[in-house]
């Protein structure tokens, strides 16, 4: 099974050159950008269910041994985060092809969207499976570079302006990140996570923070939390549906990754999470105000996106088997339903016209199969339940109580009121926007949308409820994935010979 583990990042990027190369052919480049996601998919599954049944699935690149070469670990986070990621941006690809990304020149010229797509793709996989904190940098980088275009196609005013704003905090975080793991190989000699987490242990505690605060940075940046997430709202909104989307559902979750992977095996034993606590609550609940105030659907998602970041660093921050499994049931929950509220975004704006609040109506009367797909997604974010939303957020909340203290319990405060005025936000769009009388926009011929675009959202629709009716069996695995992060036995055992220091 080791055979498998690079072909998530292998795949994409073959993918990637062949569209390259297929450039004068629209309909192969489409098959094979289908193709290669479609096979990732097929072997995150695979990864998963051998990860799940076997313990972590290891191989060293290029034969060279851990912790000289680069190795890939698939362990049961990883795998999870590679099929519920691989399954996103399938579906993103389908929603994409579905409004013609590929056949118009102005918004997504085809020889530059499926390889710059597959590029990031290939970022997103190779980041989740990185055995070293370089690797993981690398990982960062391809998606980012790839993303750097894709913010910007079309060329407009306003998207080069906001994504001008999103490549410079990008260059700044890595920049922050690329110096942490300097001073990481300098503290330590070596990059090998496996390894850095006995290393780091002999270190004087002084050091040992200052390199868990670089590295928190760095990643809150990429992340978006508060308060170093005021980019967000501002660059995603512009860029075309699909690509607003895949960032939406998966760029800032490979920061909190990051986080996940970086506190649990380098930095155990909870000695940030007080501040990580209280950078949680600020998320939830200034990202949460920012989508209330707003009267555009973009801008509405782009905070409450900021907000419900939060709750995923508040299981971190308890540092708890527990307050883990709720953090990886919320992410995978997160990347599913964010993914999905985007792409409905961007059936709204090809019905309408306009995502602004102030020009729609009506639209539960005009088109009710899109309002469905907007009320199931929006009440799962909103926590309501059944929903998986509520779940993720109960496990979050139980676990806060838990722990005890009083910063646990101002947390669960405040996440209860930011469920709260997510349900405040979305109901607002459903008054405003499907409800109420029809206005400028929606009143314009009807248009017809089409069918691969409402086919991919209903999917994501699908697989939400999915993840409601295997609530059980998820938290089993996420509970599993809890328990090795915090024993960081398994995933060194598997990455480093025995006689390795």
């Amino acid at each position: 099974m080791s055979a498998l583990v690079p072909l998530p990042v292998v795949v994409p990027l073959l993918g990637a050159a062949l569209t390259l190369i297929l450039t004068n052919r629209p309909r192969l480049q489409r098959l094979v950008s289908v193709i290669g996601l479609t096979t990732t998919l097929v072997v995150a599954v695979a990864l998963l269910v051998q990860a799940y049944r076997h313990g972590p699935v290891v191989v060293q690149v290029g034969g060279w041994p851990a912790p000289v070469g680069i190795v890939l670990v698939a362990d049961q986070l990883a795998a999870l985060m590679l099929v519920v990621s691989s399954a996103v941006t399938l579906c993103v690809l389908l929603y994409s092809i579905g409004q013609g990304r590929g056949e118009t020149g102005e918004t997504a010229p085809v020889s530059i969207y499926h390889p710059t797509y597959l590029v990031l793709t290939a970022g997103v996989t190779n980041a989740f499976l990185a055995g070293d904190l370089f690797n993981l940098f690398v990982g960062f980088e391809i998606l980012l570079a790839a993303s750097f275009v894709l913010i910007t196609l079309g060329g407009t005013e306003t998207r080069i302006r906001t994504g001008s704003t999103y490549v410079v905090v990008s260059i700044l975080s890595s920049m922050i990140f690329l110096a942490a793991v300097g001073l990481v190989y300098a503290a330590t000699g070596t990059v090998n996570m496996a390894q850095l987490a006995g290393r780091l242990d002999a270190l004087s505690p002084g050091v040992r923070l200052a390199l868990q605060l670089t590295l928190l940075l760095a990643f809150g940046i990429k992340a978006a939390v508060f308060p170093v997430s005021a980019w967000l709202p501002d660059s995603y909104p512009t860029a075309p549906a699909p690509v607003t989307a895949v960032f939406a559902g998966l760029l800032t979750k490979v920061g909190v990754y990051a986080i996940i992977r970086t506190e649990t095996l380098l930095f155990p034993g909870g000695q940030v999470s007080g501040l990580l606590m209280v950078v949680a609550g600020l998320t939830m609940v200034v990202g949460i105000l920012g989508a209330a105030a707003q009267s555009d659907l973009k801008r509405i998602f782009s905070f409450t996106l900021v907000s419900h970041i939060g709750y995923m660093i508040f299981g971190v921050a308890l540092s708890s088997v527990a307050g883990l499994a709720g953090a990886i049931f919320y992410v995978v929950h997160h990347i599913t339903i964010q993914t999905t509220l985007f792409l409905v975004a961007g059936l709204v704006e090809a019905r309408a016209g306009s995502t602004d609040l102030r020009r729609l109506g009506g639209l539960a009367r005009i088109a009710p199969l899109l309002a469905v797909l907007f009320f199931v997604p929006a009440m799962n974010l909103a926590g309501i339940p059944p929903f998986s939303g509520f779940l993720g957020k109960l496990g979050l909340l139980q676990a806060g109580v838990a722990a005890g203290g009083t910063l646990p319990a101002v947390l669960v405060g405040a996440g209860a009121l930011t469920s709260l005025l997510t349900l405040y936000a979305a109901s607002r769009v459903w008054n405003i926007a499907f409800w109420r009388a029809p206005r400028l926009a929606t009143a314009r011929p009807a248009v017809r949308l089409p069918g691969l675009m409402v086919g991919a959202t209903a999917a994501l629709v699908l697989l939400g409820l999915a993840l409601t009716l295997a609530a059980g069996p998820l938290f089993r695995v996420t509970v599993d994935a809890a328990t090795d992060l915090r024993q960081r036995t398994p995933y060194v055992r598997a990455v480093l010979p025995v006689d390795v220091p």
